[in-house]
This record gives structure tokens, sequence and C-alpha cells, in this order.
């Protein structure tokens, strides 16, 4: 599995790594988790909202007697993101995870609570050596600039969005600013929320790679250095699809075929958000 640095961090995480949002099934998620540990998929990506609190049970379990392999990912629900609510959803996270600090912490999305609270406490988490590294999902440009105004010590490291070749709002201006800006960007949803949509153009890429077209898409939409994805990881099938999809390379031709079969926009639109 291919590694690169995480935005301004430095850190080596792999291109590809494991969603846990409705994952069902525990054992069999349990089994397809550690095939991805296996295969190199070591970020794990979960949050308190998934399952309500199942998800990072789940990933716990996975990732217990590894856990110095994984980049570990969550996040504090914006009606927990009070200082204080920011402080306890993390410790309880973590107690469902069963470790004693978390890689990366976001917020999942835009609170009600003030952003400077939130982002008071995400650096309060740093300094206690909970959280190594802090960030933001669902955020666009704007909500970007406010939490890193609203920050004193630490950067943000991480933007975690929507984005799937049916949805690349974030290339007009959101994705330049956090590359600018040296910080990475997760995609959620690589292949939309939905059924997988066939498509001539990607199973014709796929075909010539003797590859599938859920791989192709997987490369397209980290062909930008700063671009990071989380698939879903439910079945051990999944897993060696995701984790195979860099066994081979798009071409030029590749993506201009498939940057014409699904164009991004021409205009500013609202970020997406599922």
């Amino acid at each position: 599995m291919i590694r690169r640095p995480f935005g301004w961090t430095g850190v080596q995480v792999p291109v590809a790594g494991q969603g846990t949002w409705m994952i069902e099934h525990d054992a069999q998620a349990v089994e397809a988790l550690r095939l991805g540990l296996d295969l190199g998929l070591t970020h794990i990506d979960t949050a308190e909202m998934y399952g309500s609190g199942r998800a990072e049970e789940i990933a716990g379990e996975a990732i217990r007697g590894r856990r110095d392999e994984v980049f570990l990912t969550s996040k504090v629900l914006p009606s927990n993101a009070s200082y204080e609510g920011t402080l306890r959803a993390c410790d309880a996270s973590m107690k469902r995870l069963g470790v004693e600090r978390l890689d990366l912490y976001l917020l999942h999305w835009e609170s009600s609570h003030p952003i400077g609270e939130t982002m008071r406490a995400l650096e309060k988490l740093v300094a206690d050596g909970k959280v190594r590294f802090i960030g933001v999902s669902n955020f666009d440009v704007a909500q970007v600039k406010a939490a890193e105004k609203a920050l004193r010590h630490e950067r943000l490291a991480c933007n975690q969005v929507l984005y799937h070749p049916w949805d690349r709002g974030i290339e007009r201006k959101l994705l330049p600013y956090c590359t600018g800006r040296g910080i990475a960007v997760v995609a959620y949803s690589p292949f939309g929320h939905r059924a997988f949509k066939r498509n001539r153009v990607l199973d014709e890429a796929a075909k010539r790679h003797g590859a599938t077209a859920r791989q192709v898409v997987l490369q397209f939409l980290t062909r930008n250095e700063d671009v990071f994805t989380i698939p879903k990881s439910g079945n051990t099938d999944h897993v060696r699809e995701n984790a195979g999809s860099w066994d081979f390379r798009l071409d030029a031709e590749d993506v201009a075929a498939i940057d014409r079969a699904f164009p991004a926009p021409d205009r500013d639109v609202p970020l997406g958000m599922i």
C-alpha cells in the first residue's frame, strides 16, 4: 500500500484507509478490519456517532494488540462540541476503542457551540497527550478559515469531506485551499453513498489495467498528493479490492477520459455532505 505524508504533519499514512460508517455484522467487520491491517490499510476512521459508539467498539476489537500499526481517527458530534463536552466525548471514544491516545480527532461537522470552544478543547487534548493531531470534517473554505483563526497553539491537520466522481465540487476552491495550507483532505464515501453506479469509461479503464471500476475510482480521487480516502470496509472481498487499487497506474489518457465523463463543476456549489 502506498503511503504519503499526511499534510504538514509529515506522518506517513496509507493513501487508502478503512471507514467504519454503517458497518454491520460485528464478527465479519472485525475480520475485515484486521485483514485490512494485514494489507496495509492501517488508517482506521470512526466516530462516536457511528452506531452510537458501536463502530468504535468494533474498531477497538479489531486493533487490539496492534495499536502501534494504526493511524486512528475519531470524531466528536457537534452536539457534544462545547469545551467540556469535547473533552468528555474524546475520553468516551478512547474508552470504547480501548486506547490511550488518538492520532487524529475531528469535529464531525459545524456545531452550534462556538468554534473557539471546540478548538480550545482540541488543543487541550493535544497538550494532555490524548490526541496527536486535530482537524475538522464537512467544512467549507469559510468554515476552515474560522477554525484556523480560533486556534492558538495547533494547526488543522485534516479536513474530511464527501468526494467522489459524481461530486467533485471540492476541486474548485476547498482542495486548493487545503493543499496550500498543508491540510490533508480525506475523502469519505468515494463510491457515492448509494449503490455504485456503473460507467462505461470506468469499466474501459479497469479492463485496460486488469482492475475493477472501484479501484479506478480510488486511484482517480487520490491523484492529488494531498488526498487520502477511507472506503467502507465491511467485508473481506471489499477490503482486498480496496487494497489492490494501487497495483496499477492510471495514465494521463485515463485521467482525461474520467475527467470528461465526470466533469467538475464550472461554478461554486455547496459542499456536499451525507
